[in-house]
């Protein structure tokens, strides 16, 4: 294994994400991803897998990592956007960039074309630190993104979209009008269950969830023991 490529993710160079897909193919690590919409509950799922000893790395959190301060993919922001998008910390302003690209196509593109690579190489590098036989890998965003062609399969958490917009009004405190809208800037419903090997429904009790991720957590034990 190339040790170099280990490094920790700070020391990359801007706009150099290496390869990590080769490291992974040699480890032969069994990689699950989970995804779903927003209020499916993915992150329910994951805990549960959590509490059978499975790693779970998430790629929302990734997101939150790679931008401190410090990190190349915030001075790449910095740089593409201004400074006027970090707080007096030096911390980027979320609630100022969400506004931001929220309805301006052009600057979501800019700025996931920053993020996204370094999210991916980092999720690989973490990935690629794993000794266990398989692991999950939560991507929210998966149908939007190609960055992952290493993965093996794809777990889709599924709610009626009712059922979310329901579950984000009480989450966040929202308006229907809000929430429909963030739905709606989402990949549709259709085309993450066209991506699925497994599905989750999750419109059940936690006990009906639990059985099924304890289905679940038993199927993807046999497979990573085949690979």
């Amino acid at each position: 294994m190339d040790h170099e490529l280990l490094r920790p993710f700070r020391r990359f160079r801007l706009k150099t994400w290496p390869d990590f897909s080769r490291i992974l193919i040699q480890k032969d690590i069994f990689v699950v991803v989970l995804t779903g919409g927003i209020a499916s509950g993915k992150t329910a799922v994951s805990d549960l897998f959590a509490k059978r000893g499975v790693p779970v790395i998430d790629t929302d959190l990734i997101a939150h990592q790679i931008v401190e301060p410090g990190q190349p993919a915030l001075d790449q922001v910095s740089v593409e956007f201004g400074r006027d998008f970090l707080n007096a910390e030096g911390r980027l302003d979320r609630r100022k960039m969400r506004d931001a690209i929220f309805s301006n196509p052009e600057l979501k593109t800019r700025l996931e074309n920053i993020l996204h690579p370094a999210i991916a190489a980092e999720a690989a590098r973490q990935v690629a630190l794993l000794d266990e036989p398989w692991c999950i890998l939560v991507i929210p965003l998966l149908v939007e993104s190609d960055l992952f062609p290493w993965i093996d399969r794809v777990l889709v958490v599924d709610v009626e979209e009712k059922i979310q917009i329901n579950r984000v009004m009480a989450r966040d405190e929202i308006s229907k009008e809000q929430a429909l809208a963030i739905l709606n800037a989402q990949s549709s419903r259709e085309d993450r269950l066209a991506l699925a090997d497994d599905i989750i429904e999750n419109s059940g009790s936690l006990e009906q969830l639990q059985t099924r991720v304890d289905q679940l957590y038993e199927q993807y034990t046999a497979i990573a023991k085949k690979t």
